[in-house]
């Protein structure tokens, strides 16, 4: 599951957050192994401001509205949805085919570590360290949130549809390996999770069936091509691999496109989803949630993509564009993502982001950052509802629709 979270609750509560350090692009830049050596021997790198539970292992971030979130559903009505006594009639040859394939488990040797990886953390110091943490924490917990949720179904279908039930517990199988992969990622960094407290002490949101649909394939296919586009970039431009995480993308965007396959296959299977105009206006909401929140928060962590020689906005209406593009595959109606007008109130978004983040982090009385707030967030729903009710896109069976495969090579 990708970083976005299932849109962190479709961009509900607060929008300031903190914001990230924004060092210039040299401070990413490796330094010699002693120096290195240095500053990774501060205690749980305490110098970059993180807090600990205890030593080596990091408290989880406070959740905001554009933080990976943890999520649960309608367990009785997902039985209903899947049951084959009740739904005899229920398509499931494309279902029984992806289950030979998950079964195959293309990447069960792919994610393993080599020394490079510990060395590589250490040359990265500084700004760029604090940077890197935050990024494999938000993409740990993203992935483990996937985990928990798939494992739940799986679990919950197997007397009502055992194939489907077993594609849930497989797929919570490579979320689990991601986020497993990501933990030991940031112990290079001498902090990690533990999951099994976040399991235990987290919040979870609730989004009936048909939203967990929505949601959970626009994340497997924004983080598809989030993923083999970093891949790509760093291939053509190897001096900005600082991290050897990155060359594994290749293999790794191979499950969120299956998984993104998978919910494909749902939506078809539940045609009553992508039938009628609340089912366009559902589908048109989640993708503006999804695209919103990852333009936002990249924008917020430009650093991060800067170090690996990518330009922020090239990088996100990319990834934006080619999501929506897959998206129009299967969805009954999408936003056009490629006028001058849609990415004009993107970028007032980030302006009037970067100004409630401002007034949150400034020391007025919490009063008068209230009365601070309220015009800018009148003029940020204002810019939401102008996205929304902006151009469309008629996809799916009745417009844009394209069967052809999404490459991954």
């Amino acid at each position: 599951m990708a970083a976005t979270g299932f849109a962190s609750s479709l961009l509900g509560g607060r929008v300031s957050l903190h914001q990230s350090v924004r060092p210039s692009r040299a401070a990413f830049r490796a330094v010699p192994a002693r120096a290195a050596a240095q500053v990774a021997s501060t205690s749980g790198d305490a110098a970059l401001g993180f807090k600990e539970m205890r030593k080596g292992i990091k408290e989880a971030a406070d959740e905001t509205v554009l933080t990976p979130r943890f999520y649960t559903t309608d367990f009785d009505e997902m039985e209903e949805l899947f049951s084959l006594e009740k739904n005899p009639d229920l398509e499931m040859d494309e279902f029984d085919a992806m289950l030979s394939e998950f079964r195959t488990d293309y990447n069960q040797t792919h994610f393993v570590r080599n020394e490079t990886f510990k060395k590589a953390a250490d040359n990265i110091t500084g700004p760029a360290r604090k940077i890197f943490i935050e990024f494999l924490e938000r993409s740990c917990t993203a992935e483990f949130s996937g985990f928990l949720l798939y494992k739940e179904l799986g679990r919950r279908l197997k007397k009502t549809n055992p194939v489907v039930a077993e594609i849930f517990t497989l797929m919570s199988r490579d979320e689990a390996r991601h986020a497993g992969f990501l933990n030991k990622a940031m112990s290079d960094f001498n902090l990690a999770l533990d999951l099994g407290f976040l399991t235990k002490n987290r919040k979870y949101t609730f989004f009936r069936p048909q939203y967990i649909f929505y949601a959970t394939y626009l994340s497997e296919k924004i983080g598809y091509w989030r993923y083999i586009s970093i891949y790509r970039h760093l291939q053509r431009n190897p001096d900005n691999q600082l991290y050897p995480l990155f060359e594994y993308f290749e293999n790794w965007c191979q499950d969120e496109n299956r998984h993104g396959d998978f919910f494909s296959a749902i939506l078809k299977s539940q045609p009553q989803f992508l039938d009628g105009w609340t089912s366009k206006l559902w589908s048109r909401f989640f993708c503006l949630s999804v695209y919103v929140t990852m333009y936002l928060n990249d924008h917020q962590r430009s650093a991060f993509y800067e170090s690996l020689g990518l330009n922020t906005t090239q990088f996100n209406r990319h990834v934006i564009i080619e999501t929506n593009k897959t998206t129009a595959r299967i969805f009954p109606e999408v936003p056009d993502c490629e006028t001058p007008e849609f990415w004009d109130h993107m970028e007032k978004l980030i302006v009037l982001n970067k100004k409630l983040i401002a007034i949150g982090q400034s020391d007025a009385p919490v009063v008068l950052k209230t009365l601070q707030r309220l015009p800018l967030l009148e003029r940020f729903a204002a810019e939401l509802m102008q996205l929304f009710i902006g151009k469309s896109l008629a996809a799916g069976a009745d417009g844009v629709s394209s069967s052809a495969p999404i490459p991954c090579y």
